[in-house]
């Protein structure tokens, strides 16, 4: 029901920027909590950033400082704007949306399909 289009990874060095883009299919306004995830290799699948419909955000301490985490409500979008990027950002960053829908108020996860940053001399 609900699908994410990401946009905004690619090869960058140390110390340099990057912003991603993650755009609803649906209102915003209609999801629980807007995320970005990264998967590096070898390495287990970490919540990056979180914005919830009430804008509480969290980052994961590795990237507080350098990322920030937004959202523009009249574009269905949300962005991970990452500066003083390192070596050990690099991953594939994937946008999640997680909405509370049905009968029973379930949550439910959707995925973009990953957009890959480099960070390398």
């Amino acid at each position: 029901q609900v699908q994410l289009v990401e946009s905004g990874g690619g090869l960058v060095q140390p110390g340099g920027s990057l912003r991603l883009s993650c755009t609803t299919s649906v209102s915003i306004l209609s999801i629980y909590a807007m995320g970005w995830y990264r998967q590096a290799p070898g390495k287990q699948r970490e919540l990056v950033a979180q914005i919830t419909s009430g804008s509480t955000i969290n980052y994961v301490d590795s990237v507080k400082g350098r990322f920030t985490i937004s959202r523009d409500n009249a574009k269905n979008t949300v962005y991970l704007q990452m500066n003083n990027l390192k070596p050990e950002d690099t991953a594939v960053y994937t946008c999640n949306a997680r909405r509370i829908e049905g009968l029973g108020s379930r949550t439910r996860d959707y995925w973009g399909q990953g957009t890959q940053v480099t960070v390398s001399s």
